[in-house]
């Protein structure tokens, strides 16, 4: 207690439990640290950040809990860029950091430089960032912009697409839209419009669901659904 009788704020863990913190509470809404790096004046960032911390759905136990919350059912639209605000908002808050995110603009954020800069994703064969955890289904809900420079010394991960003799990503895609040229949006379009598209639109892009690593992060199918309608509205 203080000297008027009242319990103090409870301040935020400094150094490396700040990191540690920052992890438990994002857990707690199905987010896990994606990635984090000390920026420098090049990467776009608010002044006085010493650790960038990137924030991604975690897994398969993300959109079970999401898409219960109460942005999904009040008929509003965006709701989940909407629940990504108010939660991620909320963790920088109890940390005195700054929210970032990825649908704020313009200006828009660089999150696809950011990602390159954790040292934890990497452009793919297909273009698309490729995250060690993640693979082809790399997300980022938004970042977290704090004032320490934290201890990052767990040694990066290596580029999984170096070790993938087989590359399926580059062969997965029917209608030739995405592959080592780049994106052909209209063409990607143009096939979810046939009925072979549903394919796509039911659970997801198959050249993202073709990448091994993709594979092992069980991302359900409605998670993809529902960015595919986003992308492709009926």
């Amino acid at each position: 207690m203080d000297e008027t009788g009242n319990r103090p704020a409870a301040r935020p863990p400094q150094g490396q439990g700040r990191l540690d913190a920052l992890a438990r509470a994002a857990a707690r809404h199905r987010l896990e640290i994606m990635g984090a790096f000390h920026p420098v004046l090049s990467d776009k960032v608010p002044s006085g950040t010493g650790t960038l911390v990137l924030l991604g759905p975690h897994g398969p136990d993300f959109w079970a809990h999401v898409s219960t919350q109460p942005e999904f059912t009040d008929g509003a639209a965006d709701p989940l860029d909407r629940w990504s605000h108010r939660v991620i908002a909320a963790l920088a808050a109890q940390l005195d950091g700054r929210a970032l995110f990825p649908f704020t603009g313009p200006p828009w954020h660089p999150f696809y430089e950011w990602a390159l800069r954790s040292g934890r994703a990497w452009p793919s064969p297909v273009r698309l960032l490729v995250h060690d955890r993640a693979g082809l289904w790399a997300s980022f809900r938004g970042a977290v912009a704090l004032t320490e420079r934290l201890d990052l010394a767990e040694p990066p991960p290596a580029n999984p697409c170096s070790d993938c003799a087989e590359k399926p990503c580059l062969s997965a895609c029917p209608a030739g839209a995405l592959g080592s040229a780049g994106y052909d949006i209209p063409a990607c379009h143009a096939w979810l419009d046939t009925p072979a598209g549903g394919t796509c639109l039911n659970a997801g892009c198959l050249v993202r669901r073709a990448c091994p690593v993709s594979a092992r992060y069980e991302r359900p199918a409605q998670q993809s659904a529902y960015h595919m309608q986003q992308f492709h509205p009926a």
